[in-house]
């Protein structure tokens, strides 16, 4: 079975509940109709109920299985308002200031979460990565021992069983070593988390030392933090791409390292270098993107490309479920 069904069946079969913030969208309602009729998730979907109703029968889909939720007028809203006032107000945020705050769907959402009424939510639709993630990094916050969260996104490439996580891609502009460590051990255990066992490779332009430049010093530092707090991890660092996932190339540059050329966590060194990384082998290569997918919080939160299709918005809310269940 191929990932992608795999995560549906694996969802499916964990039926966890998803908060949709962004009911003005078409796609996210379309993507809801879907995930209702495949029994994928219970959902709530915020926003005007009156106009969600009248958008779903201008677009003949059936979303009467949802909960449809109007942060503004919710019988929670001033629970989730003392809530968050608990929170935040040692960072000077009001009462009022709350009630307000709570009445945007992102941060309805993010508290529906953080308070058990849904198990994760999906957005970006609308918003960027910023608008959608912020709330949930003051919210929910970062796992124990986990002082930034990052993301992933898995790469499936035509033709080939082979799968590949990379990261960071999405989140962390320019990690130092602990960061860059950081994201390296959450995405292996997201890796592992999935049923696969993690082979990580850091990449750079230079391979165990056939370069000598101070802008790879964090990278062989990171390397060295995972090997000393994570030895059940395999990885290798510094490492030029083709050395990393190519054995033949990898027995000619670094015949000693442990990952032989087959790996499937690539960790690059900056948002920069992800972010052009993932979108030439998705344009090129045709490779297939799913994500990105936030990894590092308690609880998930999901952030959504403002260009996704429909198809995305149900592959991201599947694995939302499965990170529930992980939590």
């Amino acid at each position: 079975m191929g990932l992608i069904e795999d995560i549906k069946k694996r969802a499916i079969s964990l039926h966890k509940h998803i908060v949709y913030p962004e009911g003005d969208d078409d796609r996210i309602l379309q993507a809801a109709a879907q995930v209702l009729a495949e029994d994928i998730a219970e959902l709530t979907i915020l926003g005007d109920v009156d106009k969600i109703k009248w958008r779903a029968g201008e677009l003949h889909i059936d979303i009467s299985g949802a909960q449809l939720v109007n942060p503004a007028n919710s019988e929670k809203k001033e629970h989730y308002a003392q809530t968050l006032y608990n929170l935040r107000r040692q960072k000077g945020m009001t009462l009022e200031e709350a009630r307000e705050f709570v009445e945007d769907p992102i941060f309805f959402g993010t508290l529906m979460v953080h308070l058990g009424d849904a198990d994760g939510m999906v957005s970006g639709a609308r918003h960027t990565t910023a608008d959608s993630i912020r709330p949930a990094l003051q919210i929910i916050k970062t796992k124990p021992g986990h002082k930034v969260a990052s993301s992933f996104f898995f790469m499936v490439p035509q033709d080939s069983d082979k799968v590949f996580f990379f990261a960071d891609c999405a989140f962390i502009e320019h990690p130092n070593a602990h960061e860059l460590a950081t994201i390296a051990v959450q995405t292996a255990d997201s890796a592992r988390a999935f049923g696969f066992e993690p082979k990580v490779a850091m990449l750079s332009f230079s391979t165990n030392g056939s370069a000598h430049d101070s802008s790879l010093d964090f990278i062989i530092e990171a390397t060295d933090l995972v090997r000393r707090k994570r030895p059940d991890i395999m990885i290798d660092g510094e490492l030029q791409l083709d050395a990393a996932i190519v054995p033949e190339v990898a027995a000619m540059k670094c015949p000693d390292s442990p990952l032989k050329g087959d790996a499937n966590v690539l960790v690059f060194p900056s948002l920069n270098a992800g972010n052009i990384g993932y979108k030439l082998v998705e344009r090129f290569a045709h490779a297939k993107p799913i994500g990105p997918i936030i990894q590092g919080l308690n609880k998930p939160v999901n952030d959504l490309s403002r260009g996704c299709s429909v198809e995305q918005i149900v592959q991201t809310t599947e694995i939302t479920v499965i990170e529930a269940k992980m939590k």
